[in-house]
């Protein structure tokens, strides 16, 4: 791997220098336009994440034949894992800033720190996907940290946004103090910061009998918690219901995919490039251990979220219990299950995303986050119910649509290392979530009351074009992929 110094590293760094130049440019502009409440600052950014998908792209094609290169002496790293989940990233920031043009719960007047703000936390992100140094994993895990309280507390006229807040911080600072004690002494038994160093010496330190394997347990139980907190797997989801539901609702989308995509991208970099291959971690039955969370992190998120009559908190402990969906391919520690995880998460995008817009767009409507909001409205705005209906369908995990797939390809990379049980807790699992998600379209298409049934919603074409970005490949991955596997039978002689 070729190894670059700080110097040299500045062209590869260019997606993370444009976010923080475009950061402070939203800020300048901010106090530059004299209308407070103008939209320009959300152009801005979305021009600063076109500058930076290019400037991604752009290192992209600067690897070459190189399958990774080190920067800044080897504190982060620049391969195709980390593009990926940088594109996943940009996509959901983008996503956001589109939510917050359309949602009305966000104070006008405090847009341009907002907007600067999603574009700190994207830094963060950025740098939790391409970390390989403890100290650089831990500061760009505390970057995400910091900004994302003030985002979720972001509307300061709601007790229940500041309430979101404070558990944020308080949950926040447990886990970070519980994972850098887990750093500390990590690094204390390898005198190195470095996740493939460390690797190496742990491995030479275990054949020599210098180390044990219950110390090296100790040190990666304590940094699960931080990771663990990050993907809000159990026992580390206390925080996720209360603060995706006091959070605006732009920001409880963009906390539900990037922050669970960053907080995987680290759990993969950390086990699986950096200690997958270690005799000593092959010595503790990390599987059975990954495998239990997983379990309990999708059992307790579904059957939580069976009660639920607030929307947003509906769709908080299910993105719990998708981090339990994705654990299942981070549980095997092979390059199929990281390739599960991978697919999924592409598929997670589109279809929690969706969902999360329709209720942008309902609570502007009706005022309400409740389940009783969306009685009717499949007669109200037929398009609106259908789009959710096909994000709900997809998020259980019914085909044709792409969460069936999602689902199929982690379910396979389980099933093919032997762990069935897990594959049944996960099929169980989904057959729990069917009722919950069926409550909201049972109100959509079966439900009406007095006040709704003659009363029908109107929304723009934009708002209807930006749905379509996520209906159409929540459809459109399903369909292909059914095609691509009856193509394969056809072809099979």
């Amino acid at each position: 791997m070729e190894a670059l110094k700080n110097i040299e590293s500045l062209l590869y760094f260019s997606p993370e220098i444009l976010l923080v130049v475009f950061a402070v440019a939203v800020i300048i502009l901010d106090l530059v336009v004299k209308n407070r409440e103008s939209v320009a600052v959300a152009y801005l950014s979305l021009l600063g994440l076109g500058c930076v998908f290019g400037a991604v792209l752009f290192t992209h094609a600067s690897l070459g034949s190189n399958e990774s290169i080190s920067l800044f002496l080897g504190m982060i790293r620049l391969d195709r894992f980390a593009i990926f989940f940088k594109i996943i990233l940009l996509l959901a920031t983008a996503a956001t800033i589109l939510f917050s043009l359309r949602s009305e719960e966000l104070d006008a007047q405090l847009k341009g720190e907002y907007y600067a703000l999603l574009l700190a936390v994207t830094l963060g992100m950025f740098l939790m996907a391409s970390s390989t140094n403890l100290l650089m994993i831990f500061i760009s895990l505390e970057t995400v940290s910091l900004t994302s309280y003030i985002l979720a507390g972001f509307l300061t006229h709601s007790p229940r946004s500041s309430e979101a807040a404070f558990k944020y911080i308080t949950y926040g600072a447990v886990a970070s103090g519980t994972m850098l004690f887990g750093l500390s002494l990590l690094f204390g038994m390898t005198g190195t910061g470095d996740l493939g160093q460390i690797s190496a010496k742990l491995t030479e330190m275990f054949n020599a009998g210098d180390v044990y394997p219950l110390a090296v347990l100790v040190s990666i139980t304590f940094i699960l918690a931080g990771v663990g907190y990050k993907i809000a797997s159990v026992p580390f989801h206390m925080w996720s219901p209360d603060v995706y539901e006091g959070a605006p609702i732009p920001i409880t989308a963009f906390l539900s995919v990037a922050s669970k995509s960053a907080g995987f991208a680290l759990f993969i970099r950390f086990f699986y490039s950096g200690f997958g291959s270690s005799e000593l971690m092959q010595s503790v039955d990390w599987t059975l251990m990954l495998a239990v969370v997983s379990a309990l992190t999708m059992t307790v998120g579904n059957l939580a979220a069976l009660p639920q009559r607030n929307v947003k908190r509906l769709l908080a402990y299910s993105s719990i219990a998708h981090g339990g969906y994705l654990l299942m391919g981070g549980v095997l520690l092979t390059a199929e299950g990281i390739g599960a995880i991978l697919f999924y998460l592409v598929v997670y995008l589109f279809m929690n995303l969706g969902a999360f817009y329709v209720v942008v767009l309902i609570a502007n409507e009706v005022g309400s986050e409740m389940i009783e909001g969306y009685r009717g409205l499949s007669s109200r705005a037929p398009l609106v119910a259908g789009a959710m209906a096909i994000f709900l369908f997809s998020l259980t995990g019914i085909p044709p649509f792409a969460g069936f797939f999602g689902k199929w390809v982690l379910f396979t990379a389980v099933i093919d290392k032997g762990l069935y049980w897990l594959a049944f807790v996960g099929l169980l699992n989904s057959v729990v979530s069917l009722y919950y998600y069926a409550r909201i379209v049972k109100a959509m298409y079966l439900e009406s009351t007095e006040d709704t049934e003659t009363e029908r919603v109107s929304f723009s074409t934009g708002t209807f074009a930006l749905l379509s970005v996520f209906v159409v490949p929540t459809v459109l991955i399903g369909f292909l992929n059914i095609f691509y596997t009856f193509s394969n039978i056809a072809l099979q002689p």
